[in-house]
């Protein structure tokens, strides 16, 4: 089966949004963001599964970190704007899809970070597929890990070495 053209991001259908409050400055954060993405969809695994969906882009590709332009297996960065939001749009035989993730600064040292998840699934495949990794709830606890994840790197990287 062929992947089908794009899809305008904008007519994607709202599935979930996430959101934790990362006690450390934005620019940990977008940091701690940019790293655990491109580990999260740059792997042998991640690149197993794009090919078998039929996934465009299917490899990473471009600088590191990640700007607009730039592939994860899946994903190609639309939209990399330090330290505001990174935009990620990708698709495969069952849907067509938009990962965005936008960084509010709540103070000095804290920081909201909001996952939001667009996606369109036709057809009988794609009406499957959303059952299969949207109401098994396999893609709530994917990005809820990878969220959990940010936030502990960026908190790390906030504290400062104890006086030696």
């Amino acid at each position: 089966m062929a992947v089908r053209g794009p899809t305008q991001s904008t007519d994607l259908p709202f599935v979930d949004e996430h959101v934790v409050v990362v006690a450390a400055g934005a620019d940990a954060v977008w940091t701690a963001l940019l790293e655990s993405v491109d580990r999260a969809f740059s792997g042998p695994a991640a690149e197993r599964y794009v090919r078998l969906v039929g996934g465009r882009p299917s490899a990473p590709a471009g600088p590191r970190p990640l700007v607009a332009g730039a592939a994860l297996a899946g994903f190609a960065v639309v939209e990399a704007q330090e330290p505001a939001g990174l935009v990620l749009e990708g698709r495969h035989r069952f849907s067509d899809y938009r990962l965005s993730f936008r960084l509010e600064v709540l103070g000095p040292d804290a920081t909201r970070l909001r996952a939001e998840t667009r996606a369109a699934f036709p057809g009988l495949g794609g009406a499957a597929y959303r059952a299969l990794v949207i109401g098994s709830r396999g893609h709530r606890l994917g990005l809820r890990r990878l969220l959990s994840g940010i936030r502990r790197d960026a908190e790390d990287r906030g504290v400062a070495p104890a006086p030696g």
